[in-house]
């Protein structure tokens, strides 16, 4: 039996330890913060549903025919009436408190993966209120989903160190944002009229992904009454990412159903901002040969698993599969 890697036990008495201390005050505050989410998500969806239905139709079989074109002025507007969007936006409000306060006792890697969980409510919640038959291949998409991410983010927690963001990190990862949002305006721009659900889906994923290491940043610099330029320009890109990550969802579920949407969010926001972690901040740099390999099959599962879940929900309209 070969010797077990000493850098592995030590990263697994350290997490333990760390579980074991006040730190996992913030699993339970997290797991109530997913809960938030799936309801909210469940909510919003249902108004942003009654304000689409003018766009909206219905296929022969009673499926929704998706309209690609992202929500107007209008749209957004009359959402603000909606009583169901008004209270999903509350609920969607305290689970981001929530996170942000379970941040405060426990690392982000702990943290992230408890989001998952989300999911499986969503999809249970949305079963029942469309009264739509939750398949084996829908199943098997969410197993996908949730299992990819809970591992990757399980060899993150083993194998990544956690460090502080210096001031030249943080500039690379606001250039990052800005890059990635002047991209995703452009795309936007050109093929608006074209974009499926799982496009929007990817756009507030990889956002929300930066709002949540930026926004821990910028609360510790707040904390630490370390105000400067630097802390106004991330918090400006907090707001830039924020506002363009509820946008794309709003408009995801106008074309998608909630667990989707959730789907999504729950596999593409902790692969980016681990991602980000990774590259950008090294967090990584000591972990074993093998660590590297394990998070691009991971993450390439996670995701595969929500582009099934996409392909195989009842509620999208798509065309017969000859191969069923």
């Amino acid at each position: 039996m070969p010797p077990a890697d000493p850098q592995l036990a030590t990263s697994a008495v350290h997490l333990v330890v760390s579980l074991n201390s006040a730190q996992a005050v913030g699993i339970p505050i997290a797991l109530v913060g997913a809960v938030f989410l799936s309801l909210g998500a469940q909510f919003q969806s249902r108004g942003v549903t009654k304000v689409e239905e003018r766009r909206s139709t219905l296929d022969a079989n009673g499926l929704l025919r998706v309209h690609a074109e992202g929500l107007g002025l209008g749209e957004l507007t009359a959402l603000i009436r909606r009583p169901s969007w008004v209270i999903g936006t509350v609920l969607l409000a305290l689970a981001i408190v929530l996170q942000l306060t379970s941040l405060r006792f426990a690392p982000l890697i702990v943290v992230q993966p408890l989001g998952a969980i989300a999911l499986v409510v969503t999809a249970v919640l949305n079963s029942r209120v469309t009264h739509t038959h939750v398949n084996r291949l829908v199943i098997r998409a969410i197993a996908l989903c949730v299992g990819g991410v809970a591992v990757f983010v399980t060899i993150a927690a083993f194998v990544a160190t956690d460090a502080p963001i210096s001031d030249t990190e943080l500039v690379t990862i606001i250039e990052l944002l800005a890059g990635v949002v002047v991209l995703f305006g452009v795309l936007y721009v050109i093929y608006r009229k074209r974009m499926t659900p799982i496009a929007y889906i990817i756009g507030a994923g990889v956002l929300y992904g930066f709002v949540a290491t930026i926004a821990k940043t910028v609360i510790n610099r707040v904390l630490q009454s370390q105000f400067d330029l630097l802390t106004m320009v991330c918090l400006l890109g907090l707001l830039v990412a924020g506002g363009g990550g509820l946008y794309l969802v709003q408009t995801a579920y106008s074309v998608g159903p909630p667990d989707l949407v959730i789907a999504g969010l729950t596999v593409v926001d902790p692969l980016v901002a681990v991602g980000i972690g990774v590259v950008v901040l090294g967090e990584a740099s000591q972990a074993p040969w093998w660590a590297p390999i394990a998070f691009v099959l991971t993450g390439l599962v996670a995701v595969f698993g929500v582009f099934q879940l996409a392909r195989h929900h009842p509620q999208l309209a798509q065309e017969p599969d000859p191969a069923r």
